[in-house]
């Protein structure tokens, strides 16, 4: 199990994927390293005890981050939280 954080919605110029997010992974650094990710299962849980489950889809970028697709939306004040990518 690793730990990640969720940095932002996945976003155009105009929209917005309620449902995309995108999460740094600390032992991830490069695009070789994050496409090892992909398809792996990722828990947010909020600290009411709510949990959203999703899943990684792709990696985002040269630098190591990767897009998770969740079930339903996260709110707006996951960004900066963690995660746990299983």
């Amino acid at each position: 199990m690793t730990k990640g954080r969720v940095i932002q919605f996945r976003r155009g110029k105009k929209t917005i994927h309620e449902r995309h997010f995108l999460i740094e992974i600390p032992e991830s650094t490069s695009k070789e390293k994050a496409t090892k990710f992909v398809g792996k299962d990722v828990v947010w849980k909020s600290s009411a005890g709510k949990i959203i489950k999703g899943k990684i889809s792709a990696p985002h970028g040269n630098k190591g981050v990767v897009r998770a697709i969740f079930e339903q939306g996260l709110p707006g004040q996951a960004i900066t939280t963690e995660v746990e990518i299983k």
